[in-house]
């Protein structure tokens, strides 16, 4: 997918504007539906308003073999390109779909209190002890039959490029005895990029590659072979550079 041009400064920060005063309504309007019973009604609102203000935006979402998300629990990993990922990927995916988001965007006023309705898993990354209890929160979530979803780059860079991949989503797929869906992203960079608050309109795609099948093996070998069988299947079909040695 070729790169969306932006947008010259004024029209940019014209369309910026009328794409946050587009949001300021449907934010309202999720953080009500959060008010509703049952975690699968909530997810499904935070998903109606993900692609209602994508299509205001003028943010085309394509998704491609969506029919490749297993119909049991599964693990989705993703390249991690840009501030709208977790966004873009909640329009995208099925409402049984939970993330796995770094602790600190749980302290973020209204959307740290909208992820946790919509029952996100946060996980510390800096405090060993308090990131291994959240590690096993994750793998037993995953164990009792809860799809999950993982940036497994822990971040994102500024430069087009893959960055090396950690082993928790993989860990927790194999404790599960889970496939693995590797996932590719397009477009959200180009469409915010980093560092910026200038948006631009333009298409958004992501793309679910063949599931890697389930592992009974859950060693550290056998789990680091999943990791990079995942990430050489995602980096082969996002075509950006390697960056495995930046991080």
């Amino acid at each position: 997918m070729s790169a969306t041009p932006r947008l010259p400064a004024p029209l940019g920060w014209l369309y910026t504007l009328y794409a946050c005063l587009a949001f300021v309504p449907i934010g309202v309007l999720a953080l009500l539906g959060m008010l509703l019973p049952g975690l699968a009604l909530r997810r499904g609102v935070a998903r109606a308003a993900a692609r209602s203000w994508l299509a205001l935006a003028g943010m085309r979402l394509a998704v491609r073999h969506a029919e490749r998300l297993p119909a049991g629990h599964c693990v989705v990993v993703a390249n991690h390109a840009g501030y709208l990922d977790g966004l873009v990927l909640t329009a995208a995916l099925p409402p049984r779909f939970g993330f796995v988001i770094k602790r600190e965007m749980s302290g973020v006023p209204l959307a740290g209190l909208l992820l946790s309705r919509i029952g996100s898993e946060f996980v510390e990354r800096f405090d060993r002890h308090k990131g291994a209890s959240d590690a096993r929160r994750v793998v037993r979530n995953a164990s009792n039959g809860h799809s999950l979803v993982f940036f497994p780059e822990g971040t994102f860079a500024k430069r087009p490029g893959l960055l090396k991949f950690h082993s928790g989503a993989f860990h927790a797929a194999a404790r599960a005895g889970c496939p693995v869906v590797p996932c590719v992203m397009r477009g959200s960079r180009d469409a915010l990029p980093t560092p910026g608050m200038v948006l631009s309109p333009g298409r958004l795609e992501v793309e679910f590659l063949p599931p890697l099948c389930a592992i009974t093996d859950t060693g550290e070998h056998a789990t680091a072979r999943l990791r990079d069988e995942a990430r050489s299947a995602i980096l082969v079909a996002l075509g950006e550079p390697d960056l495995s040695r930046a991080a």
